[in-house]
């Protein structure tokens, strides 16, 4: 019986501490003060995190200027980035 409790107090722990695990933002997701998230600026493989499908986060988008992938720039300077499918932009560029 002592073994059963033991088991069961240690799936619980074991439980909690994955559940805590998923709740914290991954250290990319984490906003920072003089950096903004700008969208469709990344090339292939060099994204910071992601938005939508076929990006799960750092170094993962699929394609050059993926419209859903991220890249943290100095804030203030994205929709000035230029790329050959067009600028920066602040949201997930829909169709790139």
């Amino acid at each position: 019986m002592k073994t059963l409790a033991l088991t069961a107090a240690g799936l619980s722990l074991a439980g909690a501490a994955a559940g805590a695990a998923v709740a914290q933002p991954v250290a990319q997701d984490r906003p920072n003060g003089d950096k903004e998230r700008c969208y469709g600026v990344s090339r292939a493989g060099q994204n910071d995190c992601a938005a939508g499908p076929g990006t799960s986060c750092a170094g993962t988008s699929t394609r050059d200027w993926q419209g859903n992938a991220w890249k943290y720039v100095a804030k203030g300077t994205c929709t000035q980035i230029q790329t050959p499918r067009g600028n920066g932009s602040l949201t997930v560029i829909a169709n790139r």
